[in-house]
Protein backbone atom coordinates (compact mmCIF):
# COMPACT_ATOMS: atom_id res chain seq x y z
CA UNK A 1 0.00 0.00 0.00
CA UNK A 2 1.36 3.55 -0.89
CA UNK A 3 0.75 6.66 0.49
CA UNK A 4 2.01 10.49 0.34
CA UNK A 5 3.26 12.72 3.18
CA UNK A 6 2.19 16.37 3.66
CA UNK A 7 5.78 17.94 5.10
CA UNK A 8 4.55 20.34 7.88
CA UNK A 9 7.54 22.82 6.06
CA UNK A 10 4.21 23.19 3.37
CA UNK A 11 1.06 25.61 5.34
CA UNK A 12 -1.72 24.44 5.62
CA UNK A 13 -3.29 26.82 3.33
CA UNK A 14 -2.03 23.60 0.97
CA UNK A 15 -3.31 21.32 2.58
CA UNK A 16 -6.57 20.96 0.52
CA UNK A 17 -5.48 21.02 -2.33
CA UNK A 18 -2.88 18.12 -1.62
CA UNK A 19 -5.66 16.13 -0.12
CA UNK A 20 -7.74 16.11 -2.88
CA UNK A 21 -5.47 15.51 -5.62
CA UNK A 22 -4.21 12.15 -3.73
CA UNK A 23 -7.56 11.11 -3.47
CA UNK A 24 -7.85 12.14 -7.57
CA UNK A 25 -4.51 9.84 -8.49
CA UNK A 26 -5.94 7.27 -6.25
CA UNK A 27 -3.71 7.10 -3.43
CA UNK A 28 -4.23 5.51 -0.81
CA UNK A 29 -3.18 7.46 2.41
CA UNK A 30 -2.16 10.80 3.33
CA UNK A 31 -0.02 11.19 6.46
CA UNK A 32 0.66 14.48 8.07
CA UNK A 33 3.15 15.53 10.85
CA UNK A 34 2.77 17.22 14.35
CA UNK A 35 5.97 18.15 14.35
CA UNK A 36 6.71 21.62 16.58
CA UNK A 37 5.81 24.03 16.41
CA UNK A 38 3.89 23.91 13.18
CA UNK A 39 0.41 22.41 12.18
CA UNK A 40 -2.26 20.63 14.68
CA UNK A 41 -2.49 16.87 13.84
CA UNK A 42 -5.78 16.48 14.55
CA UNK A 43 -7.15 19.91 13.16
CA UNK A 44 -5.39 19.31 9.54
CA UNK A 45 -6.13 15.43 10.06
CA UNK A 46 -9.96 16.71 9.83
CA UNK A 47 -10.17 18.77 7.33
CA UNK A 48 -7.96 16.62 5.00
CA UNK A 49 -11.18 13.96 5.92
CA UNK A 50 -13.70 16.61 5.30
CA UNK A 51 -12.33 17.36 2.13
CA UNK A 52 -11.81 13.64 0.60
CA UNK A 53 -14.30 10.64 0.47
CA UNK A 54 -12.19 7.89 0.79
CA UNK A 55 -8.69 8.68 1.28
CA UNK A 56 -6.89 7.40 4.82
CA UNK A 57 -5.53 9.82 7.01
CA UNK A 58 -2.89 9.32 9.08
CA UNK A 59 -1.13 11.71 11.92
CA UNK A 60 2.68 10.41 12.44
CA UNK A 61 2.76 11.13 15.52
CA UNK A 62 1.06 13.15 18.25
CA UNK A 63 3.49 13.71 20.83
CA UNK A 64 1.91 12.14 24.17
CA UNK A 65 3.84 14.50 26.54
CA UNK A 66 1.78 17.48 24.76
CA UNK A 67 -1.68 16.14 25.17
CA UNK A 68 -3.70 14.99 28.48
CA UNK A 69 -4.58 11.28 27.00
CA UNK A 70 -8.40 11.76 27.89
CA UNK A 71 -8.94 14.58 25.51
CA UNK A 72 -6.20 13.02 23.20
CA UNK A 73 -8.84 9.97 23.10
CA UNK A 74 -11.91 12.63 22.63
CA UNK A 75 -10.46 13.82 19.59
CA UNK A 76 -8.99 10.52 17.96
CA UNK A 77 -12.71 9.15 18.80
CA UNK A 78 -14.63 12.27 17.22
CA UNK A 79 -12.40 11.99 14.28
CA UNK A 80 -12.82 8.17 13.80
CA UNK A 81 -16.88 8.72 14.28
CA UNK A 82 -17.42 11.65 11.62
CA UNK A 83 -14.83 9.18 9.66
CA UNK A 84 -15.20 5.68 10.05
CA UNK A 85 -12.18 3.71 8.46
CA UNK A 86 -10.03 6.46 7.39
CA UNK A 87 -8.28 8.15 10.69
CA UNK A 88 -4.96 6.60 11.56
CA UNK A 89 -3.34 8.03 14.75
CA UNK A 90 -0.07 7.22 16.03
CA UNK A 91 1.29 8.61 19.19
CA UNK A 92 5.25 8.37 20.24
CA UNK A 93 7.50 10.61 22.28
CA UNK A 94 8.08 13.41 20.14
CA UNK A 95 11.27 14.86 19.74
CA UNK A 96 13.10 15.44 22.98
CA UNK A 97 14.26 19.48 22.28
CA UNK A 98 10.82 20.20 21.19
CA UNK A 99 9.42 18.95 24.23
CA UNK A 100 11.87 20.80 26.97
CA UNK A 101 11.14 23.68 24.72
CA UNK A 102 7.38 23.11 25.80
CA UNK A 103 7.81 22.34 28.81
CA UNK A 104 6.24 19.36 28.51
CA UNK A 105 9.35 16.70 28.40
CA UNK A 106 9.13 13.78 31.03
CA UNK A 107 12.06 11.72 32.85
CA UNK A 108 11.03 8.76 31.25
CA UNK A 109 9.54 8.70 28.08
CA UNK A 110 9.21 5.00 27.43
CA UNK A 111 7.03 5.10 30.95
CA UNK A 112 4.64 7.83 29.57
CA UNK A 113 4.15 6.39 25.97
CA UNK A 114 3.09 2.81 28.06
CA UNK A 115 1.13 4.60 30.48
CA UNK A 116 -0.84 6.87 27.92
CA UNK A 117 -1.08 4.21 25.14
CA UNK A 118 -2.70 1.96 27.17
CA UNK A 119 -5.19 4.61 28.99
CA UNK A 120 -6.17 5.92 25.06
CA UNK A 121 -6.82 2.47 24.18
CA UNK A 122 -8.86 1.42 26.96
CA UNK A 123 -11.21 4.78 26.42
CA UNK A 124 -11.15 3.95 22.64
CA UNK A 125 -13.01 1.00 23.54
CA UNK A 126 -15.18 2.34 25.57
CA UNK A 127 -14.04 1.37 28.92
CA UNK A 128 -14.41 3.45 32.39
CA UNK A 129 -11.00 4.01 33.50
CA UNK A 130 -8.83 4.97 36.54
CA UNK A 131 -5.45 5.08 36.91
CA UNK A 132 -2.31 5.93 39.20
CA UNK A 133 0.57 5.69 36.94
CA UNK A 134 3.80 7.70 37.23
CA UNK A 135 2.36 10.09 34.80
CA UNK A 136 -1.01 9.04 33.42
CA UNK A 137 -3.68 9.82 35.92
CA UNK A 138 -7.30 9.16 35.36
CA UNK A 139 -10.51 9.10 37.77
CA UNK A 140 -13.09 7.17 36.62
CA UNK A 141 -13.20 8.44 33.32
CA UNK A 142 -15.16 7.24 30.15
CA UNK A 143 -16.21 8.72 26.85
CA UNK A 144 -19.21 9.65 26.20
CA UNK A 145 -19.27 9.24 22.51
CA UNK A 146 -16.55 6.55 22.05
CA UNK A 147 -15.96 5.14 18.41
CA UNK A 148 -18.67 2.14 17.15
CA UNK A 149 -14.71 0.86 16.31
CA UNK A 150 -11.58 2.17 17.89
CA UNK A 151 -9.13 3.02 14.69
CA UNK A 152 -6.39 1.46 14.33
CA UNK A 153 -3.67 3.33 17.09
CA UNK A 154 -0.46 3.45 15.95
CA UNK A 155 3.24 4.07 17.72
CA UNK A 156 6.18 5.93 15.99
CA UNK A 157 9.50 5.34 17.05
CA UNK A 158 13.05 3.65 16.21
CA UNK A 159 14.34 2.27 19.78
CA UNK A 160 14.10 -1.29 20.93
CA UNK A 161 11.85 -0.29 24.11
CA UNK A 162 9.64 1.54 21.57
CA UNK A 163 9.65 -0.89 19.57
CA UNK A 164 8.82 -3.74 21.69
CA UNK A 165 6.36 -1.70 23.56
CA UNK A 166 4.94 -1.50 19.87
CA UNK A 167 4.71 -4.64 19.48
CA UNK A 168 2.68 -5.06 22.37
CA UNK A 169 0.48 -2.90 22.64
CA UNK A 170 -0.55 -1.32 19.58
CA UNK A 171 -1.50 -2.32 15.85
CA UNK A 172 1.13 -1.01 13.98
CA UNK A 173 4.31 0.36 13.70
CA UNK A 174 5.36 4.40 12.11
CA UNK A 175 9.12 4.23 11.41
CA UNK A 176 10.24 7.72 9.98
CA UNK A 177 13.03 7.95 7.36
CA UNK A 178 15.85 4.90 8.20
CA UNK A 179 19.60 4.33 7.70
CA UNK A 180 19.30 0.97 5.98
CA UNK A 181 16.61 -1.12 4.81
CA UNK A 182 18.46 -3.30 7.38
CA UNK A 183 16.80 -1.16 10.23
CA UNK A 184 13.49 -2.15 8.35
CA UNK A 185 14.32 -5.80 8.99
CA UNK A 186 14.75 -5.28 12.85
CA UNK A 187 12.17 -3.68 13.35
CA UNK A 188 9.42 -5.76 11.89
CA UNK A 189 11.70 -8.62 13.57
CA UNK A 190 11.12 -6.90 16.79
CA UNK A 191 7.28 -6.38 16.35
CA UNK A 192 6.99 -9.64 15.31
CA UNK A 193 8.61 -11.28 18.12
CA UNK A 194 5.92 -9.93 20.84
CA UNK A 195 2.94 -8.87 19.01
CA UNK A 196 0.86 -12.20 18.88
CA UNK A 197 -1.88 -12.81 16.63
CA UNK A 198 -3.12 -9.15 16.03
CA UNK A 199 -2.97 -7.85 12.78
CA UNK A 200 0.06 -5.19 12.64
CA UNK A 201 1.30 -3.17 9.73
CA UNK A 202 5.02 -1.29 9.34
CA UNK A 203 4.45 2.19 8.28
CA UNK A 204 7.88 3.27 6.51
CA UNK A 205 8.36 7.00 5.54
CA UNK A 206 10.53 6.48 2.35
CA UNK A 207 12.20 9.87 1.12
CA UNK A 208 12.30 10.04 -2.60
CA UNK A 209 14.69 12.36 -4.23
CA UNK A 210 14.54 10.79 -7.76
CA UNK A 211 11.01 9.94 -8.80
CA UNK A 212 12.53 7.60 -11.14
CA UNK A 213 13.92 5.61 -8.93
CA UNK A 214 10.78 5.57 -7.07
CA UNK A 215 9.57 2.07 -8.15
CA UNK A 216 12.94 0.12 -7.21
CA UNK A 217 12.88 1.73 -3.84
CA UNK A 218 9.41 0.36 -2.95
CA UNK A 219 9.62 -2.53 -4.03
CA UNK A 220 12.70 -3.09 -1.98
CA UNK A 221 11.25 -1.40 1.31
CA UNK A 222 8.90 -3.42 0.91
CA UNK A 223 10.54 -6.73 0.49
CA UNK A 224 12.50 -5.84 4.06
CA UNK A 225 8.98 -6.19 5.74
CA UNK A 226 7.34 -2.37 5.02
CA UNK A 227 3.39 -3.10 5.00
CA UNK A 228 3.02 0.71 3.59
CA UNK A 229 5.17 2.49 2.26
CA UNK A 230 4.65 6.51 2.46
CA UNK A 231 6.47 8.62 0.30
CA UNK A 232 8.08 11.96 1.68
CA UNK A 233 9.45 14.79 -0.81
CA UNK A 234 12.78 16.11 0.33
CA UNK A 235 12.85 18.69 3.28
CA UNK A 236 14.27 21.84 0.87
CA UNK A 237 11.36 20.60 -1.97
CA UNK A 238 8.24 19.58 0.45
CA UNK A 239 5.56 19.93 -2.45
CA UNK A 240 4.07 16.38 -2.72
CA UNK A 241 2.26 17.19 -5.77
CA UNK A 242 5.40 15.28 -8.25
CA UNK A 243 5.32 12.07 -6.00
CA UNK A 244 1.21 12.05 -6.21
CA UNK A 245 1.57 13.02 -10.14
CA UNK A 246 3.86 10.01 -10.18
CA UNK A 247 1.40 7.65 -8.52
CA UNK A 248 -1.22 8.87 -10.82
CA UNK A 249 0.75 7.45 -13.91
CA UNK A 250 1.57 4.04 -12.42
Amino acid sequence: MLGVVFRPQLPPERLRAVAEAAEAAGVAQLWLWEDSFFEGGIATASAALAWTSRLQVGVGLLPVPLRNPALAAMEIATVARMFPGRFLPGLGHGVIPWMVQAGAAVASPITLLREYTVAVRALLAGERVSTEGRYVRLDDVALEWPPAGPPPLMIGGHGPKTLRLAGELADGLLLGSVESLDEVRAARAAVDAVRGDRPFQVVLNLPIDDVGAMADQVAAATAAGADVIVLEPPEDAPDPMPLIAALSRS
